[in-house]
C-alpha cells in the first residue's frame, strides 16, 4: 500500500549552490571553523559543502582527524531544524563508510542522536534511524546502539513512527536484539512486535516476523514468543509473500525448540500449512519448515500426523540444497522413530 514518504528537499530560502567549497586538505579545516560561526547562514553553507565533501571515505578520515564530530554533536542540539537536517545527513553518509562507522562509535555519536528521538521535524528523525540500522549491521555498532540504551525507546516508537522510520526501527532491532534481547522484552516487545504482524505493510509483517527471530533465538525470548505469538506466526504461514513467510518459519522454528512452542503449534495446526511449504520447490521458507516440522515430529501427536506425509519430505531428498536434504532426512528419521 502507498504511503507518504519524508522529504529531503531544502527550505526554498537555502541555496546549496552558493556554499563556497575551498578545494585540498585546507577546505575541511576552512569548514570546521565555519560550523562553529556565530552566523546561520554560515553554518548552513558550511555544512552543505561537508555534505557533498563526505562521500568521498578519504575526506571522511580527514573530518575524523581535525575533529568535525565534535562540532557536528554539538549542532544536533541546533535550534535551526536546517543545521539539524544537514549534520544528521552528514553523519549517515559517514556511516556509510567503514572509517566513518568506527569514527562515530569511538567519538560517542550514537548517544549525542537519542536527543533527536522525539524531535519535531521527520526528516531528521528519519535520517537518525537511518544511521542507527547501518551502525547496527556492525557488531560492534549493535553493542554501541545497546550501551546507549535506545532499545526500550526504539520499541516503543514502534507504536507512533511512521512506516517508513517504523521499517528502520525493526531492522535495527533485528541486529541489536540478536546480541541481547533482555531490555526489549522487559518493554514488552513481544505484544507490540505481534501487532506489527498483521500490519497492512507486507515489509513491516516481514521486518517484524525477523525481529521476533532474534528474540526466539534467546532462552527467555523464547518463552515470551511461545506464550503470545505462536498463533499468529501459524496465521502468517500462508501468507502471500515468500519474505513473510521466510520470517515466520525462522521464528517458528526457534519457538518449537521448547516443548511449550511444539504443543501451541500443534494446537494451532500449524502441520497442514508448514507441509505445503515443504512442498513447494521454489519457497524460500522450505528449509525453516522442514526442520519446524521435524520439532513437531517430537511430540507424538505430531509424529502420527506427519507420518501419513514422508512422501513429503521424499521429494526433498533431490533438492539442488545440500542443507534441505540434510534437514528432509533427519525429520523422516524423527518421524519414523519408533520407540
Amino acid at each position: 500500500m502507498a504511503h507518504a514518504r519524508i522529504s529531503a528537499n531544502l527550505p526554498p530560502d537555502i541555496d546549496p549552490t552558493k556554499a563556497p567549497i575551498a578545494f585540498g586538505r585546507r577546505a575541511l579545516p576552512k569548514l570546521n571553523e565555519e560550523l562553529q560561526s556565530p552566523e546561520l547562514l554560515t553554518q548552513q553553507r558550511a555544512l552543505m559543502a561537508l555534505c557533498d565533501l563526505v562521500h568521498d571515505p578519504e575526506k571522511v578520515y580527514q573530518a575524523i582527524e581535525i575533529g568535525f564530530l565534535d562540532n557536528l554533536k554539538t549542532l544536533l542540539l541546533h535550534h535551526d531544524s536546517t543545521v539539524r537536517q544537514k549534520t544528521t545527513e552528514i553523519l549517515y553518509i559517514m556511516a556509510m563508510h567503514s572509517v566513518g562507522r568506527q569514527g562515530l562509535i569511538q567519538n560517542g555519536v550514537i548517544s549525542a542522536l537519542t536527543e533527536l528521538l522525539d524531535d519535531p521535524v521527520d526528516i531528521c528523525r528519519k535520517n537518525m534511524h537511518q544511521i542507527f540500522e547501518m551502525m547496527a549491521k556492525l557488531p560492534e555498532g549493535a553493542v554501541d546502539v545497546l550501551h546507549a540504551g535506545l532499545v526500550p525507546f526504539l520499541v516503543l516508537k514502534l507504536k507512533t513512527e511512521s512506516e517508513e522510520i517504523q521499517e528502520l526501527i525493526l531492522n535495527t532491532l533485528s541486529n541489536c536484539l540478536h546480541v541481547e534481547a533482555s531490555e526489549a522484552l522487559a518493554t514488552d516487545a513481544v505484544t507490540i512486535l505481534k501487532e506489527k504482524l498483521t500490519h497492512s505493510s507486507t515489509a513491516i509483517r516481514s521486518k517484524a516476523a525477523c525481529v521476533l527471530l532474534e528474540i526466539g533465538t534467546h532462552s527467555e525470548g523464547k518463552i515470551a514468543v511461545c506464550e503470545e505469538v505462536i498463533p499468529v506466526l501459524v496465521s502468517l504461514l500462508e501468507d502471500t509473500d515468500p519474505e513473510v513467510q521466510a520470517s515466520v518459519t525462522g521464528a517458528l522454528m526457534f519457538a518449537t525448540i521448547r516443548p511449550q512452542g511444539r504443543f501451541s503449534a500443534l494446537a494451532a495446526e500449524a502441520i497442514p500449512p508448514l507441509l505445503k511449504l515443504v512442498a513447494e520447490e521454489t519457497s524460500k521458507a522450505r528449509l525453516n519448515a522442514i526442520k519446524t516440522l521435524t520439532m513437531l515430529a517430537e511430540v507424538p501427536q505430531g509424529r502420527r500426523t506427519l507420518l501419513d506425509h514422508t512422501d513429503t519430505f521424499q521429494q526433498c531428498l533431490n533438492d539442488p540444497c545440500e542443507a534441505v536434504k540434510r534437514a528432509a532426512e533427519i525429520a523422516i528419521s524423527v518421524i519414523k522413530w519408533k520407540p
